[in-house]
């Protein structure tokens, strides 16, 4: 009885050791094909790159240590997760990649594709779920004309499924054009999908081809972007609303892989563009302008905060630069003197919802039409900053100031409070130029504006006091923990940590 029990026993527990055995196995099995293993192993080891940072986003940190590791024993390469970026997760940070040296940079999860410069990289998207049935349906229910002109957007995690919509799609509707994803990256970035959705050729040599966000599609001869209805595969995030902002002229509708639901997009664009033009109203009302540093990732970065720096001198504006990594209302808060705030962040984090904030928060496109008088307000909406740089698609210069001629001083009403101001190339000059009295407090109150305010503030931090306050002597502070500071009696200390008697 006791051998049979043990026996039974015994085929029990290597049941459960297999099936243990089978669902681990399962399991890095699947992590192998989620990450795209063996295709990152196979960048890594062409290139012979010796130190490889391994970029998560906090959602996919717990697969870290185990990716980690698989491509250390395929490979032999060192590898360093890099989990709290400075910014945000969806652009690549070659900051804390050169902190370790690091040879190349492994981006995983969701990306706003935005260039970067300095070293080598491979994106690795994952494979979100996604019923391509459903979605078929819901795009063919969406748009029931076969005629439709549509462009097909996504999230980037949804591109291993793009190949298999395009066959469900393309046979029924000849004008629907799928977007590309591409990068431009100096150094080379890689991307990791499937060769189906690279093969698509325009049908015409005379078609447009529009790169914007990463992305590439094909406008037909004869047509413009505005002729296109956008349907967009993700959910509703900063991805969609930089789309719907940039393409604010077109009708959109979504399709989300997570409630396998379709919806024409509601928003009220024209509300949304109104918000910003608050902001707009606000900058130019704004005597203290802070540049917040939102990316040390993205190319060009340094030059759009140096054109910056010189529209705002130039418009007669003082600017303070600010990098303080992730941005929240308590660490604005502390600057009360700026009065606006102007982003320099990759495209999908440009746009910042300032409701909270002490100060409102602008993009560079932004501030650019508070400060450049050339600069129209026409609906147009720019949320990536390198458009606004000479050579861009959106680049409006400055006319150098003359100072014979004062027509470039001009004076309007401020919306919001209903004062006169004055702006303009002219004015700039002349204050920096005008005499005052060899005062130094007049002085420092007249030729910086942040001064000025902290000299009328109530509190202005901890004062130094010269002429005031006694010099004395150093001497040896008090040792030990504040409950029981060794130089105190014993007896005083017994006393101090005794435990109340009733």
């Amino acid at each position: 009885m006791t051998d049979a029990f043990s026996s039974n026993s015994e085929a029990v527990l290597q049941r459960t050791v297999n099936v243990s055995t089978t669902t681990a196995d399962s399991q890095a099995k699947n992590l192998v094909e989620l990450y795209q293993i063996n295709e990152t192993c196979h960048f890594i080891t062409s290139n012979l790159f010796k130190k490889v940072a391994l970029q998560f986003p906090d959602e996919l940190l717990s697969d870290a240590v185990q990716i980690s590791a698989e491509i250390e024993k395929e490979t032999k390469a060192k590898t360093f997760i890099l989990g709290d970026t400075s910014y945000g997760s969806c652009c690549v940070d070659e900051v804390a990649a050169e902190h370790v040296r690091a040879d190349c940079i492994v981006h995983y999860g969701p990306s706003c594709l935005s260039p970067c410069q300095r070293l080598p990289l491979l994106y690795v998207f994952g494979k979100r779920p996604i019923d391509v049935q459903q979605c078929a349906a819901a795009f063919k229910e969406l748009y029931p004309d076969c005629q439709s002109h549509v462009f097909i957007l996504y999230d980037v995690t949804y591109t291993h499924a793009i190949g298999d919509l395009k066959k469900i799609l393309c046979d029924v509707y000849s004008n629907v054009v799928f977007s590309l994803l591409k990068v431009d990256h100096s150094h080379g970035a890689n991307l990791i999908h499937d060769s189906c959705v690279v093969s698509d050729h325009s049908d015409s040599q005379d078609d447009k081809v529009i790169f914007k966000f990463g992305r590439q599609f094909c406008v037909k001869e004869g047509l413009s972007i505005d002729d296109y209805s956008m349907f967009y595969i993700g959910q509703e995030g900063p991805t969609l609303t930089n789309f719907m902002m940039t393409w604010n002229h077109c009708s959109f509708s979504s399709f989300d892989p997570v409630t396998c639901a379709g919806r024409v997009e509601s928003v009220n664009i024209n509300k949304a563009l109104m918000k910003r033009y608050y902001a707009i109203e606000r900058a130019k009302d704004a005597s203290v302008v802070g540049i917040l540093v939102g990316t040390l990732g993205v190319a060009n970065y340094l030059t759009i905060i140096e054109q910056l720096k010189d529209n705002i001198h130039k418009a007669g504006k003082k600017s303070y630069m600010f990098a303080m990594g992730k941005i929240n209302v308590p660490k604005l808060a502390n600057f009360l003197e700026i009065d606006v705030y102007v982003l320099v962040a990759c495209p999908e984090n440009s746009l910042l919802d300032s409701s909270e904030f002490y100060r409102p928060v602008v993009t560079p496109f932004e501030m650019e039409l508070a400060c450049n008088r050339h600069r129209e307000w026409t609906g147009e909406y720019v949320t990536d900053f390198r458009d606004l740089l000479p050579g861009g698609s959106s680049h409006v210069g400055l006319p150098e100031p003359n100072q014979s001629n004062n027509e470039e001083e001009t004076t309007d009403v401020s919306l919001i409070t209903g004062a006169l101001r004055t702006s303009g190339l002219t004015s700039c000059t002349l204050q920096s130029s005008s005499l005052v009295p060899r005062n130094q407090t007049l002085t420092v109150a007249n030729t910086n504006t942040a001064a000025s305010f902290l000299a009328g503030r109530s509190w202005q931090g901890l004062e130094p006091m010269l002429g005031q306050t006694p010099v004395v002597k150093a001497v040896e502070g008090r040792r030990g923990i504040a409950i029981a500071y060794e130089e105190e009696g014993g007896t005083d200390r017994d006393s101090s940590t005794a435990p109340l008697q009733e």
